[in-house]
């Protein structure tokens, strides 16, 4: 029978290492249990922080023995680890905006809470944004049940960063915008096999914006703004994300990277009240004119 599971504080936790992740969860114990043992396994970036914070109906997933035991194990391979709770629900961009606060690491990996990543996914992205020096760099993620569902129509999109990616400024009904079409099913895995790239090598190419796995420079998100316009959006929302990286191209640029490690579980939502994109609230602010 487990035994209580140590909580942490964020006294203990906030510290100034290289790399924080971040981890919101509402009722996917199963999930969690499945992610975190995906960062457990990860090695080439010692000491990294976990951060989850829940917003579950009921008991925390974290408490869930299969999840807590992936917390025991991070911690026993030498990664601290914040387990809080984040009450009431004030909406994603919030939630995100909360669990930012909670690191002062340099590097944060903005990961959902049901994707796997591969070992050495970490290791990959953390080399990635230190060569590249841009604002972020992400893993699209695989779904694995559209393995044998090629789309060639949407290959096209994937256009590789020559040199270090520079600022752009996306937006709606723009070619650019497009760019997020070479993320759906597993578009990703079928570009990366033709690819053919030696073990080791990897690829930064140009997005508009990625979901589920994503790795700020920190002081660069908060440059940019970070979540704090959650504030301006009502608390039924998605799309916070995308409102945060078109923010972080537009003033430091940003980067996909193959292969991509991050693979989806596939689990249904748990954001099922989807009333605004909020991203269309930030670009509608960024592009108003301003008073003379």
């Amino acid at each position: 029978m487990n035994r209580p599971l140590v909580l942490g504080t964020p006294e203990e936790f906030r510290a100034d290492r290289l790399l924080d992740v971040l981890i919101p969860t509402r009722n996917r114990p199963a999930e969690l249990a499945v992610t975190l043992s995906g960062l457990a396994a990860q090695d080439g970036v010692p000491g990294f922080g976990v951060v989850v914070s829940d917003q579950s109906d009921g008991d925390p997933a974290y408490a869930h023995p299969a999840a807590a035991s992936m917390v025991r194990a991070l911690r026993h391979r030498g990664h601290p680890v914040l387990l809080t709770r984040r009450l009431p629900r004030r909406g994603l961009a919030e939630h995100r905006a909360y669990l930012l606060a909670a690191s002062a690491a340099r590097y944060v990996l903005n990961l959902d809470d049901d994707i796997w990543l591969e070992p050495g996914a970490v290791h990959r992205l953390v080399t990635a944004i230190g060569e590249l020096g841009c604002g972020f760099v992400g893993n699209g993620v695989h779904g694995l049940s559209y393995a044998d569902d090629v789309r060639p129509e949407s290959h096209g999109h994937y256009e590789e960063w020559i040199g270090p990616p520079t600022p752009e400024r996306i937006r709606p009904d723009t070619p650019e915008w497009n760019r997020a079409r070479i993320h759906s099913a597993a578009n990703l895995l079928h570009i990366t096999q033709h690819l053919a790239l030696p073990p080791g090598a990897w690829r930064a190419y140009k997005v508009s914006w990625i979901g589920g796995c994503v790795l700020y420079d920190r002081a660069k998100l908060v440059d940019a703004g970070g979540f704090d316009f959650w504030r301006r959006v009502q608390e039924k929302h998605q799309g916070e994300d995308v409102a945060a990286q078109l923010s972080v191209l537009a003033r430091y640029g940003g980067a996909g990277i193959l292969p991509s490690g991050a693979y989806h579980l596939e689990s249904p939502t748990t954001v099922t009240d989807r009333d605004v994109e909020a991203w269309e609230v930030v670009l509608a602010d960024e592009d108003s004119p301003q008073p003379a």
